[in-house]
């Protein structure tokens, strides 16, 4: 009885490490993988230890300069996304306009949509506008995707947001301009983060979309496909395992950051 009173007060922990160690498996297997050191062409089963992948990141032809291009474009299109995206959030939570409502409902379509009807119908314009398909094109359907998501967080984040503190700072003869960098942009800060953080994962990991769009481009998706077809390069691994390194360094810090002001504050 004991172990099941236990039980009872720590499922909710239980099922929450269970969930977490379930998501997290994929990259756990990678990261194994990448110490790997494969017979044949094919990466998928456990032969020896080795750190030769590591030594030389980019030791199978065109994978960095994929990778390159993938964070080139994830970084534009995080930018233009992030920008177009708050401005959009803002306007709708702020101001009151005509068809402001069918604007709000049209903004979540992108991310209903599956992707696949997106790629084609952004090939259709592509090619009807005689635009010639490559890294550009790739950024604008890029950013159009991504931006239906940051106005969704940052949207979350300004609705939130509590209007006295802006009546306050102007009531102390503070400028619109100064109101917004002092006052209003700290405070939408972590909705805009939020949004920027999830479009540089959504661009950097598309497909579909790219795929469409790329033309003669290859990024770095395109290029794991691929090389699916013919064998799979530990060094994709290596840079997965970096990828996800990345990641939780940014997190980690982030909380870092986080608890200290709440102290500071305390």
């Amino acid at each position: 009885m004991a172990v099941v009173r236990w039980f009872k007060r720590h499922f909710v922990v239980i099922a929450g490490l269970l969930t977490l160690g379930y998501l997290l498996l994929p990259n756990v297997i990678v990261t194994v993988f990448s110490f790997n050191k494969p017979k044949g062409r094919f990466n998928y089963e456990w032969q020896q230890f080795s750190l030769d992948a590591w030594k030389q990141p980019c030791g199978v032809a065109d994978m960095c300069g994929s990778l390159s291009i993938s964070l080139q474009i994830a970084v534009w299109a995080t930018i233009g996304a992030t920008v177009l995206g708050t401005m959009i959030a803002f306007a709708l939570v702020r101001y009151r306009f005509r068809a402001r409502g069918a604007v709000n409902s049209l903004i979540f379509l992108p991310m209903a949509m599956p992707e696949v009807v997106m790629a084609a119908s952004l090939l259709t314009l592509f090619l009807n506008m005689g635009a010639q398909l490559g890294f550009y094109t790739i950024l604008i359907a890029h950013i159009m995707f991504c931006l239906s998501f940051v106005v969704t967080a940052v949207k979350a984040r300004v609705m939130s947001m509590d209007p006295r503190l802006e009546e306050a700072a102007r009531d102390l003869y503070a400028g619109p301009v100064q109101t917004f960098v002092r006052v209003t942009l700290p405070i939408a800060a972590p909705g805009i983060a939020a949004g920027a953080l999830l479009s540089f994962a959504l661009s950097f990991d598309d497909f579909i979309i790219t795929n469409f769009n790329a033309g003669s481009t290859v990024t770095f998706p395109m290029f794991v496909w691929g090389s699916a077809q013919r064998g799979t390069p530990v060094q994709i691994n290596v840079i997965g395992t970096a990828m996800f390194l990345v990641a939780v360094l940014l997190v980690l810090v982030s909380m870092v950051i986080t608890n200290r002001r709440n102290k500071v504050k305390a």
